[in-house]
């Protein structure tokens, strides 16, 4: 009896922490995506579009990937290079087009994230620029919010992530070296 009165507590806390996850889980896509419309609405007020952040941060190393994001409740663009090696965080004045900082990356998931950037980017026939720039070409009216490169069935494709200058609304694009258009 005293067996029994141990054993019933473990399957309702692992119940309890099931549903626990799940309230996380959700409310992490809740934010994420509340997070992407702030972005999509702050990005309307930079002066400096993504494929210049790319071309500021060459300084740095090759860009691997770059993003428009929210950090500490201001916007920023933040850019992934790799040199000799090593990656960094080149984050660019979104209203100047200059360098601010530059920080190496040396571990956790902005590590990880890196390294498979970086080996997309290692098969990838062009830069990063080139495919935003293709992405925005037809259409006219749209900024870049991100590009981020992977690889899928062992090519090279660059996502782009882009909205209407007067919408909020975020519209992905992705390009591949083979991209016939968006």
């Amino acid at each position: 009896m005293n067996t029994m009165r141990k054993a019933w507590p473990i399957p309702v806390l692992a119940a309890a922490a099931v549903c626990w996850g799940s309230t996380l889980a959700a409310q992490d896509k809740d934010e994420q995506e509340g997070n992407q419309a702030a972005v999509a609405k702050a990005v309307l007020g930079a002066r400096v579009p993504l494929e210049r952040g790319l071309a500021a941060s060459a300084s740095h190393g090759q860009a691997i990937s770059a993003k428009f994001e929210i950090e500490d409740g201001k916007l920023q663009l933040s850019v992934y290079t790799m040199k000799d090696g090593k990656f960094f965080e080149v984050v660019v004045d979104h209203n100047t087009g200059k360098v601010v900082k530059a920080e190496p990356i040396a571990e956790g998931e902005d590590y990880t994230a890196a390294q498979s950037q970086s080996a997309a980017m290692a098969k990838a026939k062009g830069s990063l620029r080139a495919a935003v720039e293709h992405a925005l070409r037809g259409n006219a009216g749209f900024h870049a919010i991100s590009v981020t490169p992977s690889l899928k069935d062992g090519r090279a494709v660059a996502d782009v992530t882009s909205q209407r200058v007067r919408s909020s609304r975020p519209f992905p694009c992705r390009y591949s070296n083979e991209c016939r258009g968006c």
